[in-house]
């Protein structure tokens, strides 16, 4: 199992992700904000596309806490890394800021998007072994 931590932004808005690359699959944990914690998970399986058999896509089914809003960012990451890496993606995240404004809520998930951008470049799946 390869182990990999990335982080993007400063203060009360850094996101830091651990990808854990379990063979052919991955298990990715986000946290940032105030309180890390777990408020949403989603596990991204490949198929191919509806509309073009040759292209992947992915399914996505997702958990989300009550009260938690992290539900549409690990339905983004789960489903961009299954389609991108062809493997199965288990995603969960806590990101927690007090009374955040729109403003915190857009710089998070701009730093979300950077955490996406660079496991996308930075994760090697194991080619499958018999």
């Amino acid at each position: 199992m390869k182990v990999l931590q990335f982080s993007a932004g400063t203060g009360i808005h850094m996101l830091e992700a651990v990808i854990l690359v379990c063979g052919q699959d991955l298990n990715v944990c986000i946290c940032g904000g105030t309180h890390y914690h777990v408020g949403a998970c989603a596990l991204g399986i490949p198929r191919p596309s509806l509309n073009d058999p040759s292209v992947s896509s992915a399914s996505v089914s997702v958990l989300t806490a009550v009260g938690h809003k992290e539900d549409e960012m690990v339905r983004e990451a789960a489903h961009r890394l299954a389609k991108k890496f062809v493997c199965r993606v288990c995603v969960s995240a806590g990101v927690h800021i007090d009374n955040a404004t729109k403003e915190d809520i857009r710089m998070l998930w701009e730093n979300f998007l950077q955490l996406l951008d660079e496991t996308e470049h930075q994760v090697n799946i194991l080619p499958e072994t018999e």
